[in-house]
């Protein structure tokens, strides 16, 4: 079957596009542009070549026109001072002298003033042979707008948390209980739990002991230094005081470790409500210099009288469950190994 002229081969590059105006430059003859290509078209990007011996553009894709509002006349043939504003254009040169004096593939950062807004981009270049540059254009205006939003949420949290825990701390003044954390110390934790196993021995049941480790914090977090520590406690404790009852015990018990005695809770609901604490903890949002940390934990969950019946025990039980759980690589709750009498 013979082909008319006026039918296009389905296989040939589209005309206006990318693909036909580098097969129109065959002499050109880059990998580094059909890589590109094959990323840019099928993702609709914004698209542009311009020719460094007359800084014009001799390729702009539909989308610069509309970007531009070329209605009248379209992006090639013009020049970048036709387009946007003197400083622009010396940011776009700077780039673009880079890419070729590197002849690699660049990315940049570029605001621009279009249509008495401001817009940001991301640009991505790379050399055509010695004398063409294409540029990709991705539009993040909006991406950056809701970065700063967030950011300015982050911030205004950050302020409301501070403000609570200043009057918390005011307000629990000669309670005894831990400043940084608001929790009970390790005196008031070891009395509640000769009480706890005094009380469970002569009425036959159980209660659950919980020790909490905080996971390392990540590298960048820990550089952000000792405030860093003081925030993360401080959000341990509200989410410890907020998720105990009243007839429980939540207590700090040493520099970044907390315990909780669950009364009249056996093994499997204290492993129940306490993997509950932990999503929810790994949900909670604490924020120092409008940076979200996270908070990470480790949990080692033993029961009296099934996992041991005497105090000493039950804590080595607990503290063996929350190795494990770090060692398996934290933000996990383990329950501890119950002995089998023979």
């Amino acid at each position: 079957m013979n082909t008319t002229a006026d039918q296009q081969d389905p296989l040939s590059p589209v005309p206006g596009s990318l693909a036909h105006w580098l097969s129109s430059h065959p002499d050109l003859g880059t990998e580094t542009g059909a890589g590109m290509l094959s990323l840019i078209e099928p993702l609709n990007l914004l698209a542009a070549v311009k020719s460094l011996a007359t800084g014009r553009y001799v390729f702009a894709s539909s989308g610069m026109d509309r970007l531009f509002e070329r209605s009248e006349s379209s992006v090639v043939g013009s020049l970048d001072n036709d387009l946007m504003r003197s400083d622009e254009v010396v940011a776009m040169r700077r780039v673009e002298q880079a890419v070729m004096a590197q002849r690699s593939v660049v990315l940049s950062e570029h605001r621009l003033e279009l249509g008495g807004r401001r817009r940001e981009f991301t640009v991505t270049r790379t050399p055509l042979g010695k004398e063409f540059v294409l540029a990709v254009w991705q539009e993040r205006t909006e991406e950056r707008h809701r970065e700063s939003h967030l950011q300015r949420a982050l911030q205004q949290l950050e302020q409301q948390q501070k403000a609570l825990e200043q009057i918390r701390r005011e307000l629990q003044q000669g309670s005894g209980r831990d400043e940084v954390s608001g929790l009970y110390m390790q005196a008031q934790f070891d009395d509640q739990l000769l009480r706890e196993i005094d009380l469970s021995t002569r009425e036959h049941r159980e209660f659950a002991l919980v020790i909490i480790a905080l996971d390392p914090a990540p590298a960048a977090m820990q550089s952000m230094g000792e405030e860093a520590g003081v925030r993360l406690l401080e959000g341990m404790g509200r989410m410890l005081r907020a998720n105990t009852r009243a007839m429980d015990a939540a207590c700090r018990v040493g520099q970044s470790r907390f315990a909780v005695l669950l009364s009249g809770v056996g093994l499997a609901t204290a492993h129940a409500r306490m993997e509950q604490l932990r999503r929810q903890c790994t949900a909670q949002i604490i924020v120092l210099n409008g940076q979200d940390m996270g908070l990470s934990l480790s949990m080692g969950v033993s029961s009296f009288p099934h996992t041991a019946s005497k105090q000493e025990e039950l804590l080595a039980a607990s503290e063996a469950a929350v190795h494990e759980a770090q060692r398996r690589g934290g933000n996990q709750v383990v329950l501890a190994s119950i002995p089998f009498m023979s």
